[in-house]
């Protein structure tokens, strides 16, 4: 039901008209079967008429069959369609606090799996809904044949029909357990490939890692799994025999308490073999169905969270704009959890940067630079404070367009392999300017705004990174450990040359470091201890 909601969602009008399609199909391959029960049972009637409307028969079922199948298909498409890009624009929206308390096991596991599994599963809505058609039409050509044969064996099919719903909850209610676990399979996942040299340097770490934490999982992941598919299975082949079961009642039972005429038996048993196959075809998509509606209530659940959160983010591109007097934090707090300190709080704390300013935050490995400099450029909201742009108190409506101000070089940069989004008539002439100023014109080259290769070392990707902070060209530049990874020559210019001509040209430059021979170069020194500034320069 779920998913038939989602379909009605993105277009109920073309729900409406290929449902109706599919109606005209399911009822035309009834009365072909009228034909042909007609043609069995009076073999001497002239057989000319019957033949002209079974072919117009066959045309119109061909015809609305094929019209609702390629309606479904397309609407189910564009809803998987709109529905990928509206979880990637929620997720963008999020405030980036939120989005790292969700987990991206969580958000990768929505944005693969889950859409994977509706996708698959909407594939088979538009076949299903033809079967079901030319189930209803079948069945209410039965009806018109006998309506007492038909009381009979809709007892049957409503018994058949509550057993096989009560294993397709139980299927659910598995496929629901292996999802979850599916999330921490994905947080495993990224364990092997994010810590896979500290998994290789100790044994005993790597074998508690495969043995306790990835094993148990894919374990409990794989029993669920196979409980759900065993139970499907079983579901299938009950289906099969349902119809031995039907036919069992008709041939050897009813004639026992009620006069049947043969023709009617024989059209009975004709329409029952023929509704084999496309019942067979709606139970054995069930199973995908429910692995879909848990996928879709995974993703509405997240989209929820996700849209309940979400900032208003401008639909135009916003041009950054250069601040005239300063950038102050006033008085600004901010808390949350870590794993291994619990309840950490930064502030309350009062900061200002002009243009041209030049300002080092330093201070001991979890003493609030990162999340400071989340502050400072936006991406975190303070709980008490406020910053202000040239005065002015920056609210969550201008948010984006305050941000638009900074570029950034975080630890945990991503380097994209084009230059999305930089407005420039000879950017690779300019690019190739600054390739030549941070060493990798021999290595890397510019063509139409796309780097050749990200294939380098770490400290190589950043000076990659730098070069689109370069032609970014905004007022206020970001570094978090960017010279960490440096050769002791290039640090020496990425601390004496680079930084010192941004500031000339009028930037403010804010660099998180722990190269305390540098700090002389400072025109504001911010140091950190537990979330608090303990002096400064």
């Amino acid at each position: 039901m779920q998913l038939i909601t989602f379909l009605l969602r993105s277009s109920w009008l073309t729900v409406a008209i290929a449902i109706l399609a599919g109606g005209l199909s399911g009822a035309g391959s009834a009365l072909m079967l009228a034909s042909i029960n007609a043609a069995i049972s009076n073999p001497d009637h002239n057989t000319d008429q019957l033949l002209l409307g079974f072919v117009g028969l066959a045309v119109l079922t061909l015809i609305a069959g094929s019209g609702s199948q390629i309606l479904l298909a397309r609407l189910s498409q564009q809803a998987i369609y709109r529905m990928r890009l509206q979880l990637s624009q929620w997720i963008l929206a999020c405030p980036l606090r939120q989005l790292e308390e969700l987990g991206a096991n969580r958000l990768l596991a929505s944005l693969t799996d889950d859409i994977e599994a509706i996708s698959s599963t909407v594939i088979n809505i538009p076949f299903l809904c033809v079967n079901a058609a030319l189930v209803l039409g079948c069945l209410g050509y039965l009806a018109w044949l006998s309506f007492g044969v038909f009381l009979t064996i809709l007892v049957v099919i409503a018994v058949a029909i509550a057993i096989v719903q009560l294993m397709l909850n139980h299927v659910y209610a598995l496929l629901k357990l292996a999802r979850n676990q599916q999330d921490l399979l994905f947080k495993h996942f990224r364990a092997v490939t994010d810590g896979i040299k500290e998994l290789k340097l100790h044994t005993a770490r790597r074998n508690a890692f495969l043995n306790e934490d990835l094993h148990t999982t894919a374990a409990t992941f794989r029993d669920y799994e196979i409980q759900a598919e065993s139970i499907a299975a079983v579901t299938l082949n009950f289906s099969g025999l349902l119809f031995f079961g039907i036919l069992g009642v008709l041939v050897f039972g009813l004639p026992r308490f009620a006069a049947v005429t043969t023709p009617v038996l024989s059209a009975y048993a004709l329409t029952i073999t023929y509704l084999a196959r496309p019942i067979e075809s709606i139970i054995s998509v069930l199973p995908v169905l429910s692995r879909g509606s848990v996928a879709l209530k995974k993703i509405e659940e997240l989209g929820l969270s996700l849209a309940h959160q979400a900032e208003r983010l401008p639909l135009e591109t916003l041009a950054p704009h250069a601040f005239q007097r300063q950038i102050e934090l006033v008085d600004i707090t901010h808390t949350y959890h870590t794993e291994r300190a619990g309840q950490f709080t930064l502030g309350p704390m009062s900061l200002s940067f002009q243009p041209g300013e030049l300002v080092f935050i330093v201070g001991g490995n979890g003493s609030g630079k990162s999340t400071l400099a989340k502050l400072i450029a936006g991406l975190y909201a303070p709980e008490s404070g406020e910053v202000r742009w040239d005065g002015r108190a920056v609210t969550e409506q201008d948010n984006n367009a305050y941000r638009q101000l900074f570029s950034a070089v975080f630890s945990d940069f991503y380097l994209f392999e084009r230059m999305l989004g930089i407005q420039m008539d000879n950017l690779d002439a300019q690019a190739q300017q600054y390739l030549e100023k941070l060493q990798l014109e021999h290595k890397v080259e510019v063509s139409q705004g796309m780097l050749s290769t990200l294939n380098l070392s770490q400290g190589q990707r950043k000076r990659l990174a730098l070069l689109t902070a370069y032609l970014e060209d905004r007022p206020i530049y970001l570094f978090d450990e960017w010279a960490s990874d440096q050769d002791p020559s290039f640090r020496e210019i990425f601390y004496k040359q680079i930084l010192l001509e941004l500031k000339q040209r009028g930037k403010t430059v804010l660099v998180i470091s722990h190269d305390d021979r540098y700090f002389y170069l400072a025109d504001q020194l911010i140091k950190l201890e537990y979330g608090q500034r303990v002096n400064e320069s």
